[in-house]
């Protein structure tokens, strides 16, 4: 199975801090990852080097065939294909959810309004909020804001999806329905690496979980054995915090 995104070698410095030291990384079409660990190890600088929202200070990451840190890259290009979903929603306040949903289509991928429309309202309606297509972001709250936050990345058709603590944002009671679009995601096979803190949904949903710390891969491995019987001691002293070993 071909890598959708390989990674080889990946620093990043802010400064003097070495925030990620040689991370080598791969994620396969229809593979869901999730990236765990404490604040501060690094994870949501990776994925923000994944997606060039930070450079990397050294190393390769490979989309296909594309070495995409190579001079000449067309990086609008490269994020739609590897898209992003913020924990701060990061939706156009002065925009309609409609519109949210269809602006990048049209003037990224050059789509016609109302072929964006139509595509717009099919992930909208997936995401259980056709009925606020005219409502603006403050209008909503903060579970439905992520959810159209979602429906507008998976407008520009990804190849793979990137989350930054989609869930990290929002109120207890509002966290299950956005976990369960992504758990549907993940069911209908989209390629998605997931920076989370909730544990159980790492478990449950992913094929491969990756545990971050002081900007290493500590550990690695299918959330069974890293769950059940994780032998690295650092993530045995993450998940007592989380799960009962």
């Amino acid at each position: 199975m071909d890598a959708v995104v390989t990674i080889k070698g990946l620093h990043k410095f802010f400064g003097e801090n070495h925030i990620l030291k040689g991370i080598d990384f791969a994620v396969k079409k229809g593979e869901v990852v999730s990236v765990i660990g404490s604040s501060g190890s690094g994870k949501s600088t990776f994925l923000r080097c994944i997606n060039l929202l930070e450079w990397p200070s050294g190393g390769e990451i490979w989309y296909g065939n594309e070495n995409v840190l190579a001079p000449h890259t067309n990086i609008p290009a490269y994020r739609e294909k590897v898209g992003m979903v913020f924990q701060s929603f990061n939706l156009f306040a002065n925009m309609t959810v409609l519109d949210n949903c269809c602006v990048g289509q049209v003037k990224v991928n050059k789509k016609k309004p109302e072929e964006a429309k139509k595509l717009a309202m099919h992930y909208l309606t997936r995401v259980g909020l056709a009925q606020y297509v005219n409502a603006k972001p403050r209008q909503l709250s903060g579970g439905q804001q992520q959810r159209v936050a979602i429906a507008r990345a998976l407008c520009m058709e990804p190849d793979a999806l990137l989350f930054d603590e989609p869930t990290s944002a929002l109120d207890p009671e509002m966290v299950g329905d956005v976990l369960a679009v992504i758990k549907d995601l993940a069911e209908e096979g989209l390629t998605m690496i997931i920076v989370t803190h909730e544990m159980a949904f790492a478990r449950d949903v992913s094929n491969r979980v990756m545990f971050m710390d002081n900007g290493i891969v500590a550990a690695e491995g299918s959330p069974d054995v890293l769950f059940t019987n994780p032998e690295n001691p650092r993530l045995k002293e993450f998940l007592s915090r989380f799960l009962s070993i």
